[in-house]
């Protein structure tokens, strides 16, 4: 079975726990981490791809950048987990940066869109 066949019908993006108690929470605080560059938070720039909460409240975050050589690279992840280690009840907080899938202006949520005039 060659690679592309194993990889059809495979999620590229893994989903959330979005039944968590946690997981409001946890997205309203990555709604406060701004890339400097774009005046939308970065969850509704699109760039949040996945936040798994296991049972012990412990956070991973899969996240990407709107391009490779954004020069907030290196800080970003940072950002993220420093707005989510804070709340009450999470116990550890991993972020990892991604660049597969690529993003795309359609991840962005219709706020952000309005936001930057793309509506």
């Amino acid at each position: 079975m060659s690679e592309d066949a194993q990889l059809e019908g495979t999620l590229l993006i893994a989903p959330s726990s979005t039944e968590h108690p946690l997981y409001g929470s946890i997205i309203e605080s990555i709604r406060s981490v701004y890339d400097p560059e774009i005046p939308v938070n970065i969850y509704d720039l699109g760039l949040i791809y996945t936040v798994n909460i296991n049972t012990d409240s412990e956070v991973q975050v899969v996240m990407t950048l709107t391009a490779p050589g954004c020069p907030v690279a290196g800080e970003m992840p940072g950002w993220v987990a420093e707005a989510i280690e804070p709340l009450p009840g999470v116990k550890h907080v991993d972020v990892a940066l991604v660049w597969e899938p690529p993003w795309g202006m359609d991840m962005m949520s219709d706020e952000a869109r309005l936001e930057l005039g793309f509506m």
